[in-house]
């Protein structure tokens, strides 16, 4: 008789009470995980039939909300629950695009809180009453906020909630960008942290065209340019992540870009040359730092101008400032994520200002070559 017999059979009685053992704690595991995703489905579930229904189904104050023309979804949304329309813009977004709803128009609308969801749309595509224009507003690529304040004062005499007074004054309202900030995460959190800003919202007020109506408030038309820059940064949200930058820096070096280059490739290239002086612990060194500091347009800086106290000077200061210094375009917002002259160690730019033409370099020996180059034509230019 073989005595490792008994040994045998005791290991194989070991191995299935094991297995049993295992069996009992992946069946209690799995019975755990289910239970958690039923209740995290039922809390989901509750949550989305919740938004759903009606804010408060015995209010019957009238609200007027208005949906300006080229509106999107994701603005409309945000406009009805900043109302207090809906509960969730989140909700209302996916229930829109699970529907597929996209035929809303644009208007003045007087709802109530006792308006559920599907009635609430059924509203906005049934069209509402003509929202009376006070104008357009035209934000240019590289436009400040205060050169913004004076475009904006324009609709004053139409729409007197639009004066420049009240656009600055908001400007400087920390509640209101609180706000602004939470409802706008991705976009807002860097600049919320930032220090030593002038305006929190510079360089997040999207150039384009913009649709006032008549009683449109000065925080819908600013929440408006907000959305805006937040719906063309969705696409460049995981790059800005996966090279390491804040979007604060990133629109940073777009407005410096955004004033420095005209054309797409020169863009690139200038982004590029900001990005090597920063690798190399040198100062930006760029114009538009300075004017930006002393707060006024110049076509020649003095020495005393580039010496200017202000943590804007970029000439004294290295690194990206506190942040924007005007409202950057899509253009140079790519530019900035996709930058040329990386590997070409490119450390200095110096532009003709009759041609436009850039020229290049990597030593200081070079850059004051191509300065003595366009010396006539950029001195012509000052005058």
């Amino acid at each position: 008789m073989d005595k490792r017999s008994p040994d045998v059979a005791g290991k194989r009685r070991q191995r299935q009470h094991e297995k049993k053992a295992s069996q009992k704690i992946v069946g209690w595991v799995l019975g755990i995980l289910f239970a958690v995703l039923v209740i995290v489905g039922l809390m989901g579930y509750r949550y989305v039939n919740s938004a759903l229904q009606p804010v408060n189904p015995n209010g019957k104050t009238s609200i007027n909300v208005t949906v300006p023309a080229g509106s999107s979804t994701k603005q409309i949304a945000s406009r009805l629950e900043a109302k207090h329309v809906i509960k969730s813009a989140m909700v209302f977004n996916y229930y829109v695009k699970f529907h597929n709803i996209a035929d809303f128009q644009a208007g003045r609308y007087q709802l109530t809180q006792r308006d559920n969801m599907d009635q609430v749309i059924q509203k906005l595509r049934a069209g509402g009453t003509s929202a009376a224009a006070a104008g357009q507003l035209l934000v240019k690529e590289g436009a400040t906020v205060e050169q913004i304040a004076t475009s904006v004062n324009k609709l004053a005499k139409s729409n007197q909630n639009l004066t420049s007074k009240k656009f600055l004054a908001l400007m400087k309202d920390q509640t209101f960008f609180n706000q602004l900030a939470k409802k706008y995460p991705k976009l807002l959190s860097a600049a919320a942290s930032a220090k030593g800003v002038r305006y929190r919202l510079e360089g997040y007020l999207f150039p384009a065209t913009y649709s006032v109506s008549a009683g449109e408030t000065t925080k819908d038309l600013v929440e408006a340019m907000v959305a805006k820059t937040d719906s063309v940064m969705q696409s460049y949200y995981k790059s800005v992540k996966k090279q390491g930058y804040s979007v604060q820096e990133v629109m940073t070096l777009a407005s410096l870009v955004e004033r420095e280059g005209v054309t797409q490739e020169d863009r690139r290239t200038i982004a590029g040359v900001f990005l090597n002086r920063i690798d190399a612990g040198m100062p930006l060194q760029s114009d538009i730092s300075v004017m930006y500091a002393l707060n006024t347009h110049k076509t020649h800086l003095t020495n005393k101008d580039t010496s200017v106290d202000s943590p804007y000077n970029l000439y004294v200061h290295t690194g990206y400032g506190p942040g924007p210094f005007d409202s950057p375009s899509e253009q140079s917002i790519a530019a900035v994520l996709s930058p040329n002259a990386r590997s070409k160690d490119y450390l200095y730019f110096v532009a003709n200002l009759k041609t436009g033409e850039v020229l290049y370099a990597t030593t200081r020996e070079q850059h004051d070559a191509n300065t003595a180059k366009f010396a006539s034509d950029n001195a012509a230019a000052d005058k």
